[in-house]
């Protein structure tokens, strides 16, 4: 079974990047590659089992288990040990990449208080697109009630787009909500 997504990549979105971009060959026409969730759990330096319901929280949002991240400096001031857990971070590609961007631009995204549409400036010149949520509530897997604290998230959306243009143009045809600054 393919994904919805995908399917759209496959039939539309690909034909109009080779027809505004000119390509000569099917390769390289840009497309996601991957998706990276990143949560940082800072608070797990004081507290070890914070590590445990953020693992929780986000193996629920993504459907796929997440690895722990570990620190690699000491720092004295944070009371911070090299190789103590520090967060947690979860790679999606395929289909479950594709069944996370269409969650995440259809349920999600709309559930984020006074929501204006990302910001589209927000590329790091080779086409990848990465946003920041504050709360982890907007999506629908988090039980509001079972949450002890308010975690924030990066999401990293990885394109083979050689270009910011190729790639906004790319992820508008995932139906992105941009807003026009």
């Amino acid at each position: 079974m393919t994904v919805r997504l995908h399917e759209r990549y496959k039939k539309e979105i690909s034909n109009r990047l080779k027809e505004k971009f000119k390509y000569k060959n099917d390769l390289e026409i840009p497309k996601l590659e991957k998706v990276v969730i990143n949560m940082g759990v800072g608070e797990a330096v004081k507290d070890s089992k914070k590590i445990e319901v953020a693992l929780k929280e986000l193996a629920a949002i993504s459907g796929q288990k997440p690895v722990v991240t570990k620190s690699k400096k000491a720092n004295a001031s944070f009371k911070l040990r090299e190789g103590m857990p520090i967060g947690v971070k979860v790679t999606l590609r395929k289909d479950k990449m594709y069944e996370f961007i269409d969650r995440f631009i259809n349920v999600a995204l709309p559930r984020v208080r006074d929501f204006r549409g990302v910001n589209p400036k927000s590329f790091d010149g080779n086409g990848n697109y990465a946003l920041g949520l504050k709360e982890q509530f907007v999506f629908p897997e988090i039980e509001y009630d079972n949450v002890d604290s308010v975690r924030g998230m990066d999401i990293i959306f990885v394109t083979s787009a050689k270009s910011d243009d190729e790639g906004k143009e790319l992820l508008s045809g995932f139906d992105f909500p941009f807003n026009s600054q």
